[in-house]
């Protein structure tokens, strides 16, 4: 199974340099069905998977003038906070054992899971759904919703402390809308946000559990070496037309983690 999650690692690194993320949607899932690493444990080093892969994937759109620095501060500074709250006080105060329905008690651990489930689904449809190509792109002075960033960028950062996804898919769709980006620039920029978010909330981290440093860059090298594939791979196959399949295979992931966590159990 560790040589299933391995090559897993390397896919969720060609996926974000492939198709611009979606990719950390996976780490979890793999690191707690195929590393048979604890949940909670699994969503702080997916934090940190995530966070470098992003930050790795990052630096071809700084070199193409891809980010842009004021909308990464003006809706990351928000999400950081969320995401580094969330780490430091939220998640630590979940008692191990939330509720119980009859003899099914829901624990800590299945809790995350699910989710995490529930966001893998929400991001599948993101990525199933066509693009509507009405986004105008203006060389105007670029305008903020400042309200609208604020929350999105808070809302994100939660999510993204409590289950260790990037939020891509949720980070893109805002940055286009509410900031005016064109794609591209919304993808680099995304990557910035995620990477500068997760890689705070993982050192920010109230640990409960020591970290395996050891394992922890070996799983993201393998995912590093994804990106460069993925990027490479990028060149000759067209991303968008993936997209679909891949949220599919999220959708079927989704519901496949929710039926182990409540069904199966």
């Amino acid at each position: 199974m560790e040589y299933i999650g391995y090559l897993a690692s390397i896919l969720i690194g060609i996926s974000l340099g492939l198709i611009g993320g979606g990719g950390s949607i996976l780490t979890v899932p793999v690191l707690v069905y195929l590393f048979a690493v604890d949940a909670v444990t699994a969503t702080a080093y997916s934090l940190f998977i995530v966070g470098l892969t992003s930050a790795v994937g990052s630096f071809d759109y700084f070199r193409k003038g891809l980010v842009n620095i004021r909308t990464a501060i003006v809706f990351g500074i928000p999400s950081i906070v969320a995401v580094f709250m969330t780490r430091a006080y939220v998640v630590p105060a979940i008692p191990k054992e939330v509720f119980s329905i009859g003899e099914f008690t829901v624990t800590k651990n299945i809790l995350l899971m699910l989710l995490f489930a529930v966001l893998m689904i929400a991001a599948s449809y993101s990525m199933i759904k066509k693009d509507k190509k009405s986004v105008v792109e203006t060389s105007g002075e670029q305008q903020f919703n400042y309200p609208l960033i604020l929350i999105e960028g808070l809302v994100v950062g939660a999510l993204t402390g409590l289950v260790g996804a990037g939020g891509g898919f949720l980070i893109i769709p805002a940055l286009v809308v509410l900031s005016k980006l064109p794609m591209k620039e919304a993808v680099g920029t995304s990557l910035v946000i995620i990477a500068a978010k997760s890689l705070i909330g993982f050192f920010g981290e109230g640990s409960e559990t020591m970290i395996n440093w050891g394992f922890l860059a070996l799983v993201s090298a393998f995912a590093i070496g994804g990106i460069f594939v993925g990027t490479t791979l990028s060149k000759h196959i067209d991303g968008a037309k993936l997209k679909p399949a891949f949220g599919w295979f999220v959708l079927v992931m989704g519901i496949y983690i929710i039926m182990k966590e409540t069904v199966f159990a």
